[in-house]
This record gives C-alpha cells, sequence and structure tokens, in this order.
C-alpha cells in the first residue's frame, strides 16, 4: 500500500532570501541532522545572470534501523538523489528528492517548495508532499514502512528547529536583511553586486541540500521548513500549521496530512459543499484517521443534512410547546475544559408521555436541533477561550429514573436517536457525567450500549446515590459556581423540570404516524430510483422564453446519465412504473417516465444539453437558459458501461463496475426550480437564488463552476 503524505502550508515572517541564507547553513553536512552524513554534488547549472541555480546531489544518511535489518539488507548507509531549482527572479525553491538504495524495492519520492507568500511578500511559504510504496524488502516490508514513517514524521517537526536556529545565528551575526536578486543590467556595479551573486548562488545551494536533509529519502533534508511562529492567511485556500494548532488542535504530521488529503478531495467532488474543517477532522478522528472510512461516513452524512435540511433547523423549526415545557434538558454555562454543558434531567423526564404526545420523530428533530446549537457553542467557545474546542460536556441526571422510563416505544425511540446522532455527530460528545445512577440503570445500559461506539463508551463516567459529590466527582470537571441547584450547587439552572405530560395532550398513533411524516417529508429534495431500461423523469412546462431551470441533484448510488429535453407537446400523464420489473415500494423509491416508447428524438422532442455522466457520489448544479416555450424533460437514466471497441468482451473495469451496482439500480436526490431570467444572477452560480440546501457547515461556498460534476450551459 502506497503511503502519502501532504504537509499544511508553513508561514514563516521572513523574506525568502533570508530564510534561504538559513537554509544555506545546513551543508555540506548539518550537527542538528545526526542522520545526514554527506553530500556529494553530481550536476550543476547557473544561468548566465545568475537567477536560476540548479544543483543536483547524492546525499548519504544513516538511518535510525535495527542492526540485523542493516545486515540483511547488506547495507549501512542509504543514497538519495536531490534535485533543487532555485529561481531567485519568481522567488521560488523547488525540491524533489527520491531514494537510489533499493530503489527496486522501495520507491520514495519528495516535492518540496519555497514561495513568496501571496498577500505579504517579506513572508515565506513552504510546502511539501511525498509518497513510500514498499514493493518488497525481504519479507520486512511492514517494519521497514513503520521505521520510515517514524523518521519522516519526527524529521518534520525538526525541520522548524533547524530553520529557527539558523535564522538565531545569522542575526547573532548581525544578518537581518538580505538583498534581493536583480538583473546585472540594472545592478550597480561595484563589490556589493559581486556579494549579491555569490549569495545567490549560494542560496540556491544552500536550499537544495537542506530539503533532502529533511525528506522522505532524507528524512531530515526536506521538512526544514515548519512554521515558526504563529502568522495569519493562508495562500489560496490552504490550511496554514498555524491555524490548524489554533483552531483544530495539535495534530500530529500525518493527521494534518490525512485532514488535507480528505479536504482536497471533497474539494475536487463536493463542488460549493465543503464542510468547515472541525467537521471534516470530526469523520477522521471517528475512523482512527482512516481516510476511506472517514470520507465514506462523511458523504453519507453530508447527503442526510442535504435531504432533511438539517442545516436549517435552527431557523425554520419551533420545537412544540410540549417539548418547551416537559423536556428537562437545557444548556447551562460550560465545564472547566470549557466546553459546552448540556444538562438533562432524563430521571424527571416522562418519555413515555412525550413519545404519546409527538412522536418518535418530533423527538429526534428536538435532538438534532440539540446537537446543532451544540456546534454552534463550540464555535463560540473556540475564539472566547482561544483554543480549539470542538466537544461538548454531558451531565445526565437520573435521580427518578424508574421502570416507568424502559417502556418499549420509549426505549424504541432512544434507540434510533443514538443511532442518528452517532453517524452524524461523531466526535462531538467530549465527556458524559451520569449522577445519581439508580439499581434500574443496568437494565437501561444493557439495552442501549450496544448502540454506543466503543471510543464515546469511553468517555463516560457514571455515579451512584452521591459519589459524584466526592473525589474525583463534579468539581474535577465543573467550576463549584456553575454546579446546578438541583445537584446542591449554587447555580440557579433554568433547565425545565420535566413532570408528567398531560394525557390530554396524548395523540392516536394515526395521527403521530401523519406528523412523522410530515416531517421528514417536508424538504426541497426528492429521491428517486433510477433502472436499466426505465429512468426517471420530470416535467416543466415553460411559458416565457429566456427562463432559467435550475438543478441540484446528488448522484446516492450507481453512476447516471443526465439528459434535458424539449417537445412542443405535452407528455401522457405520468406513469408511475408499476414496479412489476423493479418492484419499488418505499417511498424514496420514485421512478416515473413520461416519454412515450412511440416517440422519436428528433420528431416528437429535442435533446437541448449535451448528455451529462455523473458519478456516484457525485454532486451536480447547474442551470439552462430556455429558448422556447413548451415542455421540457429532465431525465436521469442509467449508465451502461460501454464495452470494449475492439472486441464483444467487456472489460474488467466495467465488469467491476457493474457489480457495484446491485440489481442495475441508481439513486438520485433532486431539487429544481425555474427562475424568471431577471431573477437570475448569473449563470451556473451556485443556486442561492433558488434556496439550494447547500451545507451551512461549508465554511466558504463557491460558485459550481463548469466541471466534471458540474452541468454545461445551453
Amino acid at each position: 500500500m502506497v503511503q502519502k503524505y501532504q504537509s499544511p502550508v508553513r508561514v514563516y515572517k521572513h523574506p525568502f532570501e533570508l530564510i534561504m541564507a538559513a537554509y544555506e547553513r545546513r551543508f555540506p553536512t548539518c550537527p542538528l541532522i545526526p542522520m545526514f552524513v554527506d553530500s556529494d554534488t553530481v550536476n550543476e547549472f547557473k544561468s548566465e545572470d545568475g537567477a536560476i541555480h540548479v544543483i543536483e546531489r547524492r546525499c548519504k544518511l544513516d538511518i535510525d534501523a535495527p542492526r540485523l535489518l542493516k545486515k540483511i539488507a547488506g547495507v549501512d548507509y542509504v543514497y538519495f538523489v536531490q534535485k533543487n531549482s532555485l529561481n531567485s527572479r519568481e522567488r521560488t525553491l523547488h525540491i524533489e528528492a527520491h531514494n537510489e538504495t533499493f530503489s527496486n524495492r522501495v520507491i520514495i519520492n519528495e516535492h518540496c517548495c519555497y514561495t513568496v507568500h501571496p498577500e505579504n511578500e517579506d513572508w515565506t511559504c513552504f510546502e511539501q508532499s511525498a509518497s513510500l510504496d514498499i514493493k518488497s524488502f525481504f519479507g520486512f516490508e511492514s517494519t521497514v514502512e513503520k521505521i520510515a514513517m517514524k523518521q519522516y514524521t519526527s524529521n518534520i517537526k525538526k525541520g522548524k528547529e533547524i530553520i529557527e536556529y539558523y535564522l538565531r545565528q545569522l542575526e547573532e551575526e548581525g544578518i537581518t536583511f538580505v538583498p534581493r536578486w536583480t538583473p546585472p543590467s540594472i545592478a550597480p556595479s561595484s563589490e556589493a553586486s559581486s556579494s549579491c551573486k555569490k549569495q545567490a548562488a549560494s542560496l540556491a545551494v544552500v536550499v537544495p541540500d537542506a530539503a533532502q536533509a529533511e525528506g522522505l529519502g532524507s528524512e531530515a533534508l526536506s521538512s526544514p521548513s515548519g512554521p515558526p511562529e504563529p502568522t495569519a492567511g493562508t495562500p489560496d485556500d490552504k490550511l496554514d500549521a498555524d491555524y490548524i494548532k489554533r483552531y483544530l488542535g495539535d495534530l500530529t504530521p500525518l493527521q494534518e496530512s490525512c485532514l488535507i488529503r480528505l479536504r482536497q478531495w471533497l474539494q475536487e467532488t463536493h463542488k460549493g459543499k465543503i464542510p468547515k474543517d472541525e467537521h471534516i477532522l470530526r469523520f477522521l478522528r471517528a475512523r482512527d484517521f482512516n481516510i476511506d472510512k472517514a470520507r465514506e461516513i462523511l458523504c453519507q452524512s453530508l447527503t442526510w443534512r442535504k435531504q432533511h435540511q438539517v442545516d436549517y433547523i435552527l431557523e425554520t423549526w419551533r420545537p412544540p410547546q410540549v417539548l418547551q415545557d416537559y423536556y428537562a434538558g437545557g444548556w447551562h454555562h460550560h465545564d472547566k475544559d470549557g466546553r459546552p454543558l448540556y444538562v438533562l434531567r432524563l430521571g424527571q423526564m416522562d418519555t413515555k408521555g412525550l413519545v404519546r404526545a409527538l412522536g418518535e420523530e418530533a423527538l429526534l428533530r428536538y435532538v438534532l436541533s440539540i446537537n446543532e446549537e451544540g456546534l454552534r457553542r463550540c464555535e463560540e467557545n473556540t475564539e472566547v477561550f482561544g483554543r480549539p474546542i470542538s466537544s461538548w460536556t454531558c451531565l445526565v441526571d437520573l435521580e427518578g429514573l424508574n421502570m416507568r422510563h424502559l417502556w418499549r416505544p420509549g426505549v424504541k425511540a432512544l434507540l434510533r436517536i443514538i443511532e442518528v446522532v452517532e453517524a452524524n455527530y461523531p466526535e462531538t460528545l467530549g465527556r458524559l457525567l451520569i449522577l445519581r445512577a439508580p439499581r434500574v440503570f443496568p437494565v437501561l445500559w444493557t439495552l442501549v450500549s450496544p448502540f454506543i461506539d466503543d471510543n464515546t463508551r469511553r468517555k463516560f463516567l457514571i455515579y451512584a446515590g452521591n459519589d459524584y459529590q466526592g473525589p474525583g466527582g463534579l468539581l474535577d470537571y465543573i467550576d463549584k459556581e456553575i454546579i446546578p441547584d438541583f445537584l446542591s450547587g449554587e447555580c440557579m439552572c433554568e433547565v425545565p423540570e420535566g413532570g408528567l405530560v398531560p394525557k390530554s395532550l396524548y395523540r392516536t398513533a394515526e395521527e403521530l404516524e401523519n406528523e412523522d411524516l410530515r416531517l421528514w417529508t417536508e424538504t426541497i429534495y426528492q429521491s428517486a430510483s433510477v433502472f436499466k431500461g426505465a429512468p426517471h423523469e420530470i416535467l416543466i412546462q415553460i411559458v416565457d422564453a429566456s427562463s432559467v431551470i435550475t438543478w441540484d441533484f446528488d448522484v446516492c448510488k450507481g453512476d447516471i446519465v443526465f439528459n434535458i429535453y424539449h417537445s412542443k407537446r405535452s407528455p401522457q400523464p405520468p406513469k408511475k412504473d408499476s414496479l412489476g420489473a423493479h418492484s419499488i415500494t418505499s417511498p424514496g423509491g420514485n421512478n416515473v417516465q413520461l416519454i412515450d416508447r412511440v416517440w422519436q428524438l428528433g420528431r416528437d422532442y429535442s435533446m437541448v444539453e449535451s448528455p451529462l455522466i455523473c458519478r456516484e457520489g457525485e454532486s451536480v448544479q447547474g442551470s439552462h437558459v430556455t429558448r422556447w416555450p413548451g415542455f421540457y424533460i429532465l431525465q436521469w437514466r442509467f449508465h451502461s458501461m460501454p464495452a470494449c471497441a475492439a472486441t464483444n468482451l467487456p472489460r474488467v473495469d466495467d465488469v467491476l463496475a457493474s457489480l457495484q451496482v446491485s440489481s442495475h439500480k441508481c439513486k438520485v436526490m433532486y431539487y429544481t426550480e425555474v427562475i424568471g431570467s431577471e431573477d437570475f444572477r448569473g449563470s451556473m452560480t451556485s443556486l442561492e437564488s433558488s434556496h439550494s440546501g447547500f451545507s451551512q457547515l461549508s465554511a466558504a461556498t463557491t460558485s459550481s463552476s463548469q466541471s466534471q460534476s458540474s452541468s454545461m450551459i445551453s
């Protein structure tokens, strides 16, 4: 398996030339990099004007590996080749390194780059990326991989110290400024000019070697440029190291790399819908920074949020009065770590009465609103306390818990809530304090614990009776001044006391079923199933030419082809596929076909957009300016893999892809709207004017530019 690394942007608050001068001092050897033994210049090139300096070196490294492994491999040192290209005119340095030793068994590549900060020409940015692919190594592949990754990550951090060390050394020598390169025709013909050229040349030499001394191959060569001190501003919407430390916390280099790579993938595939970095990080932590697993659950959660408009729940949904009066929970200051504190008096809550009066879905929606409020409070506390706060603490008081709370429908509702929250709000619970647990609690715990993630379960602290008042109790986590009064504290808690819900507020099973259905169908998005031979089609009638049809859809399963057709006459009334062949029974499996089989393309209807192939997981937004009035048909059709042109046999990739789509079924979730041309703010916008359900978790919504996953405009 190929291991990859991508660094955040390291920003130095020093000019490019001064950083190069510090970098140069690390050669030919550096006492701060014990593994970097020596280096020899293999090739060197300098342009006549001195602006370009390219140098290639062969670096000798003493890798910290077990003696037995070195003996088996038959080597004492490992050699890397590094090519450094300094462009003093553009003020850039590019460093490329690869291993020479065992190149047929192990492939190591690294690229580093020093550039000028785009917003401040007196600052310098540094980035690096690397890959490690171990083909074979005498049966020690896993050991070699661990050794390489361990040394690489440790030397990435060491690079920061090295640059800072030589910057201080330069300052002690009185060197705080290095002049920029100037063309020979402009440069003054003095000794100063000569010294500048020498400096420029030496800078180029210095830079290259340093990079390899911290790199993958020369673990210590290419990481020398860690961030020396806090800085503001991230070039080109990239993450810089100081931003990560301030808002996301202390991450290891590999964790930073996972965050950046997953973020880049989302930018490429989810146009205009990139979640905030804190949210991406939560899903990575929930899957131990396994990018593939985190990506899967994150995409599922983003689709779920969009379908049910969870992003707007705080603004558009008002809890029923019954919840406001009888739901014994609410926010209450913060704990000692600055986390928002949520208090739930579960023992005083009539769960049966709430379920009978409101239904399971209303309770679930209320819990979702609590979680959304928690996310908002975490952001606020991050600003207030000046450190990353990404989770909250929950205090659950079980005094009064009895067998009444084990009512089966109530437990079922609780399990459903746990399931949804675990899937869509991972790593948001920092600590759960369960107080005054009664004898019946083990029964409830046995029922719900299997549905709780192991990482979450480790955050539970359970106290029986008044144990919470002793050592290791509540005072270890919450300041005395804000302990609620009902727990013998000094702070008045405004959380409702709960109590029995009047039976006059109970509703019939039929009323609750209709209410539940209404709650979760209140969405601007619709779902449809697409089958091989049975596309899904919707009809849009246009009265005024130059209207704009906008669309926004996600491909939830399989690959589809999106088409737009125009007809002067209306199709027959929509016929839902009876599903004798496809057996669609769920409400989310809607399949409507409008184009009659006897219709001919070019005679009865015409294509007004080029077909767009959309892959599973893609999010597509676009628009079409209508030229004529009439009837427009938007069609989602099953995408069949074409067979190889040279043979009738299907390609291996086609067979594997077809196996991924069970029963030739695809699923899309879509929203469309017709807007007058005067109201449409430019073609291919982010659909803000059509109330697109783009996630509010997005840190910055970008326009859905024409791309592989966005539609073409007519």
